[in-house]
């Protein structure tokens, strides 16, 4: 539980809160209203000096846990010696290294290169820029419900236009969007047995009615969908991409910044049906918390683009290479991966439970520790719980010591992304303050 606070704590944190709002722009979104202060794997520490259980990990940024000894070490060191030189001007040891490690742990067709950036947002936009140059064509096939990222192509891919795309047209041309395979909510008279099959039909469709399959530079999809509820697509889907992409000369792109990294019990998504991308986005848990991303996949791909397109300033800077280098160590001699399995069996057994008990939980899912909720008003309609109800669920896990969010097209997805590395005490303790919280709700008068 949040430990007690004096009012001059209080006012302190309110004060920093008034002053986020008075300088920062609203258009950045809020899930809490907490300023912290400090943090410690799996636990956070606000600047009114209350204690919490962190189910989020910065977005899922922190796989090996808040500021791991191994990685702050590596950082300071670093930054000792070297802190930027930009790579387009003078080349350092770290950059190579992650590289040839990324290029060594990434799946897919042998040669295999890699290039670095900061944000998933910006290998997003790479590994398109890749594709076009490779292929000579144009048009990107995404998916609805997708999360690709915020700049303006990534936007586009996203595949929900509120609040993400309104208001910042025109979008980039010649995005399109097909069905993605979502067990839970298929389309109105389709057999939950069918919608592999549906989904791919759809795609076929799409190549008929909105673009040619020979005008299509890239496929690009989440193995497992991130933003738009966690949904794990039906088996056989990510295959058939595959299958699509190598009969029309296409690239397909995984997008692996989220689920990548052992989220799932496994390294990437993309093992549990063994299907290899032509290029895979990476980032979020790479740096632990540092900013670095990158793009891995078939070497005639990544040089096909001219020397000067791709990069940027800052990406893979020493620091963040120096943070990445470390989380490498940390899952091989910590075997997270493993650990992943191990915590994501714990979560899904108490979801199963919440779903099997609770009248507005409608489903339970998720692979390895990449597990989530969806909030219903009843298991009937699968009427989406509104949002603001939602928001209210999570406040009060908040209040109680826990900080988790949300995800999904209506707002109503609970998910959890916490460290890989938590104590069992700790994971106990906040999957025990969402199933309070849940089963009070869940007593409450309706209408």
């Amino acid at each position: 539980m949040a430990s007690r606070t004096t009012d001059t704590q209080v006012q302190r944190g309110a004060a920093l809160w008034a002053e986020r709002e008075a300088v920062v722009s609203r258009g950045s979104a809020a899930y809490t209203r907490l300023v912290i202060d400090h943090a410690k794997n799996a636990t956070l520490w606000d600047v009114d000096g209350r204690a919490y259980v962190d189910f989020a990990s910065g977005i899922g940024t922190l796989n090996v846990g808040h500021c791991h000894p191994r990685v702050v070490e590596a950082v300071r060191e670093q930054a000792g010696k070297l802190t930027h030189t930009s790579l387009h001007v003078a080349a350092y040891e770290g950059y190579m290294q992650v590289c040839r490690r990324l290029v060594e742990i990434v799946p897919g067709p042998a040669p295999r290169k890699a290039v670095l950036f900061n944000s998933g947002s910006e290998a997003v936009e790479n590994a398109v820029k890749l594709a076009r140059s490779y292929t000579r064509r144009r048009a990107v096939v995404a998916f609805d419900n997708g999360f690709h990222g915020r700049t303006l192509l990534c936007l586009t891919l996203d595949g929900r236009y509120k609040p993400l795309r309104q208001g910042f047209g025109p979008p980039p041309a010649e995005v399109y969007h097909s069905r993605f395979p979502y067990p839970y909510r298929p389309p109105r008279g389709v057999d939950p047995a069918e919608l592999t099959a549906y989904c791919l039909e759809e795609l076929d469709r799409l190549f008929l009615t909105e673009t040619a399959p020979e005008d299509v530079a890239a496929i690009i999809v989440e193995p497992v969908q991130g933003e738009g509820g966690f949904i794990v697509p039906t088996p056989g889907f990510l295959p058939g991409l595959r299958r699509v992409c190598d009969r029309h000369g296409i690239v397909l792109v995984a997008d692996e910044v989220q689920s990548g990294f052992g989220r799932t019990g496994k390294m990437w998504a993309l093992e549990h049906e063994e299907v290899a991308a032509d290029l895979v986005t990476v980032g979020k848990s790479l740096g632990a918390g540092l900013p670095i991303s990158g793009v891995v996949g078939r070497a005639d791909i990544l040089d096909s683009a001219a020397p000067g397109s791709i990069g940027g300033t800052y990406g893979g800077n020493p620091l963040a290479c120096a943070a990445a280098l470390a989380v490498f160590e940390i899952f091989e001699e910590e075997k997270l991966v493993a650990a992943a399995a191990r915590v994501g069996e714990t979560v899904r057994a108490r979801f199963d439970g919440l779903r099997d008990r609770l009248g507005i939980v409608g489903d339970s899912r998720g692979l390895g520790a990449m597990r989530a909720l969806e909030l219903v008003e009843d298991k009937a309609s699968r009427k989406p719980l509104p949002a603001a109800t939602v928001r209210a669920i999570l406040d009060a896990c908040v209040e109680r010591g826990l900080v988790v969010i949300k995800a999904g097209i209506h707002d109503n997805v609970i998910r959890t992304l916490m460290p890989l590395t938590i104590p069992d005490a700790d994971l106990e303790k906040g999957l025990g303050i969402l199933e309070q919280v849940l089963t009070e709700w869940e007593r409450r008068p309706r209408g």
